[in-house]
């Protein structure tokens, strides 16, 4: 579920005066899904607290690296009894005796649906219309006088058994990881009235009720659904995806009159005397579920991201096919326009902070484009003959600081990216910097760079050189841009935005193979006479003796 759908609190206090306790907790958001883990070290082992700890951070680390391919009821399962092997073995060589012993509750959220497990008595509850239900299983006796008596934990037996739940899960439920020190204390009655303020709020209210003298280390997770995942929504509507599209089939009330892509995927259509453009999920889409995710999320932020960057589009709701639909938009891609004619300065500059303002939109949401190039950026005239830009290809859309994404066309990834660095704003800094510079030269600062080669990047010539029309103020926003050394680069779209708009504030930019004449000419002209001066002085002399 992405961060920005859920809120998350965590705490923990040590039992009575004790400056630390045997509890763990962490919460981590990873990709698409987010772990929270609950670990309460059992105070009559030896260790503990390690295990708690190192259990918690070997089951978050292991989600950063799980395999693509396991489910996540695999991915519990496996990791679970994969650390409760290692305690359970290391205590057998270090105390010959189970002492590397813990309790466990975790929780994966992915897209709208809850996966869980624990192993002993530390819980997890789901709070949904005021009432709160256990969804973990207590493996504990339960018998009087030996409730506290575990029949499970992590670390304690070579074998371990853990109990595992699925729910789905709706906006505004919260969901509580708990150690037994909370729920002891607090009755559910008090869980339902608590859990809305967070956990801090629980453990403390737990705390003042045994007058800051807890029993037992007493920790708390609650994680808080702000809104449904629209994207898993979407993805699970039963919609065919057609094999083939022909001219003249009518879809919906869509005629499709054109299509506008080589593979048929996207068509210009007619509805009553409107036309539009439609979208339709690759045939791949049919038996591979990773590009069924890709089309629903393009389609999702197609339909959300509203400015006048990108064309409208819709995800009409009665649709009998996997498909969205856009505003058609009457003009040529940019890369159409340069065949035929150059853009001005002015019209580089507009084109720049355009693309610039779009990014610091979709910042906004912690989105990046992904694949800026003349072919995404579409080109009409206003009244004024004025050119207007607006930004297509939703499909390329992901967020900041991904590091598995597959958007961006070679010739315009930074070179970090082909060492599988993350997308940040400074990669996409270099795509639009190697944009306005093939647009202004008609040349590739670094060349063509064809897929899967793996380039050498040499310092880019000056725009100027191609183009004597370009300042030098704009030679020096470009090349800043577009620089080798990340570290050289704009870090924010904001400080690239804010020298388009103050040229008069702009300093020169030099790479490390410029010249001394280039950098400073005066410094330089100053240094030759000096030492023309000198040497003349010198010549006097000897002629002199």
């Amino acid at each position: 579920m992405n961060q920005n759908n859920i809120k998350i609190s965590g705490f923990s206090l040590a039992k009575r005066k004790e400056l630390r306790g045997d509890d763990f907790y962490d919460v981590k958001s990873i990709g698409n899904v987010t772990v929270a883990v609950v670990c309460d070290g059992v105070g009559s082992a030896d260790a503990g607290a390690e295990a708690a700890s190192r259990v918690t951070s070997y089951l978050i680390n292991n989600f950063k690296i799980r395999p693509k391919s396991w489910s996540i009821e695999k991915s519990l399962k496996t990791f679970i009894k994969s650390i409760n092997s290692i305690l359970y073995k290391e205590s057998m060589i270090n105390y010959e005796r189970s002492e590397l012993v813990t309790t466990l509750t975790i929780v994966v959220i992915e897209g709208n649906r809850l996966y869980g497990a624990n192993v002993g008595d530390s819980r997890v509850y789901l709070y949904r219309n005021k009432k709160i239900i256990q969804l973990s299983f207590d493996h504990s006796m339960g018998e009087t006088g030996y409730e506290n008596v575990l029949t499970q934990s992590i670390g304690i037996e070579n074998e371990v058994d853990p109990y595992y739940f699925e729910n789905i899960i709706q906006k505004e439920d919260k969901i509580l990881l708990c150690s037994d020190g909370l729920y002891t204390i607090m009755s559910e009655e008090r869980l339902e009235e608590g859990i809305t303020l967070g956990a801090t709020a629980l453990v403390k209210k737990a705390s003042k009720l045994m007058n800051d003298n807890l029993p037992d280390d007493t920790t708390a997770i609650v994680v808080e659904i702000l809104e449904a995942n629209e994207v898993e929504k979407l993805k699970q509507q039963n919609l065919p995806i057609p094999e083939s599209l022909k001219k003249g089939e009518t879809i919906d009330g869509y005629t499709l009159e054109k299509s506008l892509i080589q593979n048929d995927r996207t068509w210009l259509c007619a509805k009553k005397n409107k036309h539009y453009v439609l979208k339709f999920a690759p045939i791949e889409a049919v038996d591979d579920e990773t590009v069924l995710d890709f089309f629903v999320k393009e389609a999702w932020n197609a339909k959300r991201l509203k400015a006048d960057f990108f064309p409208k589009a819709v995800i009409p709701k009665n649709r009998t096919q996997r498909y969205y639909v856009m505003q058609t938009f009457k003009g040529e891609d940019l890369n159409k326009y340069l065949t035929h004619k150059q853009i001005t300065i002015d019209d580089a500059v507009e084109l720049a902070k355009t693309l610039l303002k779009m990014s610091q939109f979709l910042l906004k949401c912690d989105l990046v484009h992904g694949d800026i190039k003349p072919n995404n950026i579409m080109i009409s005239k206003d009244a004024d003959e004025n050119l207007k830009f607006k930004i297509i290809d939703f499909g390329s859309i992901t967020e900041i600081f991904s590091i598995d994404t597959r958007a961006g066309t070679p010739s315009y990834l930074s070179p970090e990216r082909f060492s599988n660095e993350a997308i940040s704003e400074t990669t996409e800094i270099f795509s639009i910097g190697v944009t306005l510079y093939l647009a202004l030269t008609g040349k590739y600062p670094y060349g063509e760079i064809e897929p899967f080669q793996t380039p050498l990047f040499r310092e880019a010539k000056k725009p100027s050189t191609y183009n004597k029309n370009i300042p030098a103020w704009l030679d020096s926003i470009i090349l800043r841009s577009i620089t080798i050394d990340k570290e050289k680069r704009y870090q924010h779209y904001s400080e690239m935005l804010y020298e388009l708009q103050s040229p008069q504030n702009v300093k020169p930019f030099f790479s490390k193979e410029s010249s001394i004449i280039e950098r400073s000419p005066i410094v330089f002209y100053r240094t030759a006479f000096t030492l023309m001066f000198i040497i003349n002085i010198v010549l006097l002399l000897r002629c002199m003796m």
